[in-house]
């Protein structure tokens, strides 16, 4: 049977589609750190989603055989989405006062943590390449840091996460209709998330539509990297050496110095 010229475009554009999708998979599933992702990391475009924007609808597994759906938004009530991995050092800094918001908010608020691509991959923790392994990685990332609330989990390709621009652990407080109500580039700037979930609690807009914390949060992880590099295992602090010397050697001297975390 003989194909109208339409039908094999149509085929050849159905494959060029796929064939970029699973480039794009491939890349965002990057097994060694690289400088331009550090850097994109340090700021969000103006055409990211953010406060005013409706969240892409996303469909996620959670730990325990649950679902965490934007479709469900309008009856469980508002929510802090998360974003988190393993083998991230602001994840690690940020989960005590995540863990402390949640018992101050968990009531009122639902808590989501999507476990997304490893920050900084190595041996012990390589990229995960099928969904069980990214399963494991985020049952891996709720025992470490304790969490009672959910973690769901994002596809392969980071879909959700990259839709929303694929920050290691950025944070969004979603209204029942989908709405970014809040936005922060780093989830561990705690005391930002709470005046928005004060705010949010109570039925009000929060004062402010973003954490503008840069520095800080920043800083604040250093203590964490050494052990999270640690955790890694080989690979990752070569990969930090090559791509970030002055972070790799501030995390080696606080190694060196016994300067551990404290929460």
């Amino acid at each position: 049977m003989t194909k109208e010229p339409g039908e094999v475009h149509t085929d050849a554009s159905r494959q060029k589609r796929t064939e970029d999708s699973q480039e794009i998979g491939r890349r965002y599933r990057f097994k060694h750190l690289a400088l331009p992702t550090v850097l994109r990391d340090m700021y969000f475009s103006r055409a990211d989603p953010g406060p005013g924007d409706r969240v892409p609808d996303f469909d996620l597994p959670t730990l325990g055989g649950g679902r965490f759906r934007s479709a469900d938004l309008g009856e469980t009530g508002p929510a802090l989405m998360i974003f988190g991995s393993y083998t991230c050092p602001v994840t690690d800094s940020a989960a005590p006062g995540l863990n402390e918001l949640y018992a101050r908010f968990g009531d009122r608020v639902r808590f989501v943590m999507v476990d997304v691509r490893e920050a900084h991959p190595g041996k012990e923790a390589p990229q995960p390449d099928t969904p069980d392994e990214k399963m494991a990685h985020a049952e891996q990332l709720r025992d470490l840091h304790g969490f009672e609330f959910e973690v769901a989990v994002d596809d392969i390709d980071g879909t959700l996460h990259r839709a929303l621009s694929p920050k290691p652990n950025s944070a969004y407080v979603l209204g029942k209709d989908g709405t970014i109500l809040f936005r922060a580039q780093w989830a561990n700037d705690t005391k930002a998330l709470a005046a928005a979930l004060d705010a949010i609690a109570a039925g009000e807009s929060p004062s402010r539509s973003q954490s503008g914390g840069v520095v800080r949060p920043i800083l604040r992880q250093f203590r964490y990297m050494a052990p999270v590099l640690d955790r890694a295992g080989g690979g990752a602090w070569r990969d930090m050496w090559r791509v970030a010397p002055p972070m790799a050697a501030t995390a080696f001297a606080l190694k060196v110095l016994r300067i551990r975390p404290t929460g």
